[in-house]
């Protein structure tokens, strides 16, 4: 398979109906060391991390690299999307064979429920799809968290395979140029 194309970043802050999406900055420390101590949020992520770890080791200016997005409404943080770039060698399930590039998404407990999920995600896959033409997107969800099987199937995202990992079942699904005309 060939390297994937660069990746132009960041780019100049995404606005939806309600969101946007930028790059992160040290005002949104606090809501990412939330987003990753929340037990709620780590329900389906293997689990909470630990709140004095979080504070030691994440920097002044959390997750600022090429595909991190943060996501604001009405000037707060309250979560963030990610486009990562991975290969066979890296951790958890990856194929490659399907796409390198795999969407991820964490919203603090009080903004689940409003659809900011798929706004965000759609919009941070349409800039995408702009930066990259052609390229598909992977997606990985546990079968168990309903709310993010619904977020993969509004966003076009079309069964690749399941399998176990971190003791429960896993899905796995692929949005390409062609399944996501919608």
């Amino acid at each position: 398979m060939t390297e994937p194309r660069p990746l132009a970043w960041p780019p100049a802050p995404i606005r939806t109906g309600r969101l946007v999406l930028r790059e992160s900055e040290d005002r949104d420390r606090a809501a990412i060391i939330e987003l990753f101590a929340s037990p709620e949020v780590g329900t389906y992520v293997g689990g909470a991390r630990p709140r004095d770890e979080l504070e030691r080791t994440v920097p002044e200016v959390p997750g600022r690299r090429p595909g991190f997005f943060v996501v604001e409404l009405d000037g707060a943080t309250i979560g963030m999307v990610t486009l990562d770039r991975r290969d066979a060698d890296g951790p958890g399930h990856v194929r490659v064979d399907v796409g390198r590039t795999e969407l991820g998404y964490m919203f603090l407990p009080e903004a689940w429920g409003h659809g900011y999920a798929a706004e965000a995600c759609a919009a941070a896959l349409d800039w995408f799809a702009d930066a990259l033409p052609g390229e598909p997107v992977v997606l990985t969800a546990q079968t168990a968290n309903v709310r993010s099987m619904r977020v993969a199937e509004k966003l076009g995202f079309t069964e690749v395979e399941r399998f176990e990992e971190y003791g429960a079942e896993q899905w796995f699904g692929v949005r390409s140029a062609l399944t996501a005309s919608g």
